[in-house]
């Protein structure tokens, strides 16, 4: 018999004052939740499930088993851990707030943006110095496809085409992300100037990943993906994929530390559209605030994906900004720290309006009594 315990946020308030103070601040950012679900799951399926605010989450966790209790004591107390910034050179990326990261595609056959910036770098340079003036915090830097069905691709020609990208945007004097599973490329990138590793296979691709980012000391975002080979999208099989996630990543997290990451230095992604179907996609985006139980600031990549044209009419990628903002808001909703998009400017006036809300709420004390 297997027990396992999640703490998820369900229920949340303007700002403390409207819940008198019982209110936890998620993962340090500018949502505040006042309502916890403590979910019981003993092998593989649902057991018992308890609702407690702060005020009585310890009386539950005293009640738990004792199988769990540590582990369920450890998720409380992340929830409300406070992040310390990125430090990527001479750029500080603080986590106490969304931050967007911009994309540059360096490849041939990307979904969304292929060939346009690798046969023209010009052009690249062009787009990535339009994305640091909207105000993207970071520029994350591709040459390999990931899509489905999308061919592997050799190491020299990602180095060729990630290079000089990073080359140009360290000249602007960007924070960059290499979204790389290869250490070969990874170490070339860093020396050239990037300073996180983006690993979509959580660097199980290439096991000398882990030594390299642990030598390095560079942030690493680990993405679930359930393929364990050159498909990232296969052996999608979930018994529930909000918590087969979440254990997925945790473990990965565990496996960071062993190889001698720091914590601090570690980012977790879910992986939207990485062997999921409509139905998964959704799940996670409405589970995301249960993820900052991991202890680790959160990426949401969701921007033109998928999923957005599943549901709109199958709207092509280009087409698909709309619902990208909509994915973009939930992540802010949910505590997400990164956006990784492709409409910086859109996605950073989204977010600038969504923070004066959040900075009005959090002011607002006019239904209180004097």
């Amino acid at each position: 018999m297997t027990d396992s315990i999640y703490i998820r946020p369900i229920g949340f308030a303007p700002g403390p004052q409207h819940e008198e103070g019982n209110t936890i601040r998620l993962a340090g950012g500018m949502i505040y939740a006042h309502r916890f679900a403590v979910i019981l799951r003993r092998d593989g399926k649902t057991a018992e499930r308890w609702l407690a605010s702060p005020a009585e989450m310890a009386e539950v966790l005293e009640g738990l088993p004792a199988s769990v209790a540590d582990e369920a004591q450890a998720q409380w107390c992340h929830l409300a851990l406070v992040h310390p910034a990125l430090e990527c050179g001479a750029r500080t990326i603080r986590l106490d707030q969304p931050q967007v990261m911009g994309i540059l595609n360096v490849t041939p056959d990307s979904f969304s943006d292929g060939g346009e910036f690798l046969d023209r770098p010009e052009a690249g340079r062009e787009h990535a110095a339009a994305m640091l003036e909207a105000g993207a915090a970071i520029i994350d830097i591709g040459g390999e496809s990931t899509r489905p069905g999308a061919a592997a691709t050799w190491e020299g020609d990602e180095k060729e085409r990630v290079l000089p990208a990073v080359e140009y945007c360290a000249a602007m004097g960007a924070a960059i992300s290499v979204d790389t599973r290869r250490a070969g490329v990874l170490e070339a990138a860093l020396a050239a100037g990037a300073h996180i590793a983006n690993d979509v296979s959580a660097m199980r691709h290439d096991p000398r990943s882990f030594t390299l980012a642990a030598n390095s000391g560079c942030p690493v975002i680990l993405m679930h993906a359930p393929g364990d080979g050159e498909d990232l999208h296969s052996n999608a099989t979930y018994s529930s994929v909000v918590f087969d996630v979440f254990d997925w990543l945790k473990e990965r997290r565990d496996a960071a530390i062993a190889a001698g990451i720091s914590r601090a230095n570690i980012i977790l992604d879910p992986g939207i559209g990485f062997g999921k179907s409509l139905a998964d996609n959704l799940a996670l985006v409405g589970a995301l605030p249960l993820f900052h139980a991991l202890g680790q600031p959160l990426l949401l990549g969701a921007s033109r994906k998928r999923m957005i044209g599943a549901l709109s009419n199958e709207a092509p990628a280009h087409q698909r900004l709309g619902g990208s903002i909509a994915l973009a808001i939930a992540g802010m909703n949910a505590g997400v720290q990164l956006l990784r998009v492709h409409d910086v400017a859109d996605t950073v006036q989204a977010r600038n309006v969504w923070r004066g809300l959040r900075d009005a709420a959090l002011t607002d004390f006019s239904n209180l009594p004097v």
